[in-house]
């Protein structure tokens, strides 16, 4: 490390240049992760927070399952009550609509929940009439416990207000089941019971069993990631962001890369000389990744930390989420992604030939 410590010193043009764009890559990288985070969360939050091992939909006529299409009768959710194994049976409502007071007005998504499907979403609400506002639904309508919200011309007293649940891009209002049956039936949908069933079972009950109810009842049951891939804003929102910070990436490393290769490529005769003087080429290999390394921690650490101080500016007024996923991990793989490329571009390091610092070949 002696050479790339003593070269960092005295060309501190390029390392502040590659440093520089190290850190700009990071800050694209961290930010988009920490939105995408955040966009998701506002996607799926209630989702996730639903109890039971599975999601039972009601399948579409091409077989594919989506919260919008879904209706769970009755008798389906009968057949699994009575089915061997199966401990819980919650049915759930799912509707988007709008809340108003005298003030104000937003769009909500409404959970009609029993007793049994609350548990993940508490507080709910434990009587006809009543409501449970995330925090989001209850400031954007500027209400406070025993204050009235209307929805599609019912009057519901809002008993509680919960965390910070979000279906679909809006933030989620919790009824009774029977409540928002009688929504449904009252917007066209008379025969309306429930959207989803979330189903408990008993630590025997294997996939088999999941396949043989299914069939039984007509009905499809999903796991958390294909329960999250039902929501088709999620599908498509998240594809394409994901996609966006693949690319970033890929593009990270070809940009060190050729960074470091042009750097390696001017240090090639001080390499030879060093070799000519005995260097393993072991030693040098450690020397330019441990120079290259210096380069990817610094400029990635300075790239951190404008993500953290902008992060927290725009999480006022957007969607962003601070996690060991959205910081840690895309600065991890900008990190092997470097050493990737620095490590590309020693290659020449190797295959330099000593006799050329002696001037054997002029």
């Amino acid at each position: 490390m002696f050479v790339a410590l003593r070269d960092l010193r005295f060309a501190r043009g390029r390392f502040l240049l590659i440093g520089s764009v190290v850190a700009l890559i990071t800050l694209l990288v961290g930010f988009l992760s920490g939105l995408t985070g955040g966009l998701a969360q506002q996607n799926i939050s209630a989702v996730l927070a639903m109890p039971g091992e599975r999601v039972v939909f009601a399948p579409a006529s091409e077989g594919e399952v989506s919260f919008t299409d879904s209706a769970v009768t009755a008798e389906q959710a009968q057949q699994w009550s009575d089915t061997a194994g199966v401990t819980a049976v919650a049915p759930i409502g799912i509707s988007q609509t709008r809340a108003e007071t005298s003030s104000a007005r937003t769009s909500i998504a409404l959970f009609g929940v029993t007793p049994a499907a609350a548990d993940s979403l508490e507080p709910a609400p434990t009587e006809s009439g009543g409501m449970t506002l995330s925090a989001p639904a209850a400031k954007e309508l500027g209400v406070d416990v025993g204050d009235t919200v209307t929805v599609a011309g019912h009057d519901f007293t809002v008993d509680a207000i919960g965390g910070d649940w979000w279906y679909s891009h809006t933030p989620v209002a919790q009824v009774v089941l029977e409540d928002w049956q009688a929504y449904a039936a009252a917007t066209g949908n008379a025969d309306a019971y429930a959207t989803v069933l979330a189903i408990s079972t008993g630590s025997d009950f294997d996939s088999a069993a999941w396949d043989a109810a299914d069939a039984a009842a007509g009905t499809v049951s999903e796991s958390t990631i294909g329960t999250l891939m039902a929501l088709s804003s999620f599908k498509s929102e998240i594809g394409s962001l994901l996609l966006m910070v693949g690319m970033l990436f890929g593009i990270s490393g070809l940009v060190i890369g050729a960074f470091f290769t042009v750097w390696t490529m001017q240090r090639r005769g001080d390499v030879a000389v060093l070799k000519a003087l005995g260097a393993s080429t072991s030693s040098l290999v450690r020397d330019s990744l441990g120079q290259a390394l210096i380069v990817l921690l610094a400029g990635i650490g300075i790239g951190m930390l404008v993500v953290t101080g902008l992060g927290l500016l725009a999480s006022q007024a957007l969607p962003f989420v601070f996690s060991p996923l959205t910081t840690l991990v895309p600065a991890v793989i900008m990190t092997l992604l470097g050493l990737g490329g620095a490590g590309f571009a020693v290659r020449s390091v190797t295959r330099v030939d000593p006799l050329t610092a002696l001037g054997s070949s002029r």
